[in-house]
């Protein structure tokens, strides 16, 4: 059988593809083996002659099934999984930021709806400024142990 390197090269070259990936028409091969220039391979390509295999992918269906498991119930997002302290994965700042809010944020309601007065109000803002509670249920339990009565 003749030796086709020339023609397996430039047919890999014009096509944009490794030589694995030409394949040459049996019935074709004195055709092919007189194709010496480019021009010549461009036309067999064309013809049919020289044939381009289409590119081996890999399947991502078993990382979408991983993905979707991840979003739905957080599985391997778990205490097995995870890599680096709790603060790589939440800063403090952030942590301090949603607590502060929301405690703020309450604070202003029981305000409002008459539940404390200003001055309560006031004392209560300087405490949580200077992180007294842990978090919004140990400032209900601050109030219940003022007397303040709360929902």
């Amino acid at each position: 059988m003749p030796d086709f390197r020339l023609q397996r090269r430039l047919a890999a070259q014009i096509a944009k593809a490794g030589e694995k990936r030409i394949r040459f028409n049996t019935e074709f091969l004195e055709e092919i083996e007189g194709a010496i220039t480019r021009k010549e391979i461009k036309s067999l390509i064309k013809e049919g002659k020289i044939i381009i295999e289409p590119k081996k992918g890999i399947s991502g269906g078993r990382l979408k099934e991983k993905k979707e498991k991840r979003r739905k119930r957080g599985e391997r997002r778990k205490r097995g999984s995870r890599k680096g302290p709790a603060g790589a994965r939440q800063g403090k700042k952030e942590l301090w930021i949603t607590k502060i809010r929301k405690i703020r944020k309450y604070l202003k309601w029981l305000r409002d709806n008459n539940v404390i007065d200003r001055k309560t109000y006031r004392m209560l803002y300087r405490k949580t400024k200077g992180n007294a509670f842990k978090s919004l249920s140990d400032l209900k339990n601050y109030l219940k142990q003022l007397g303040v009565k709360v929902e």
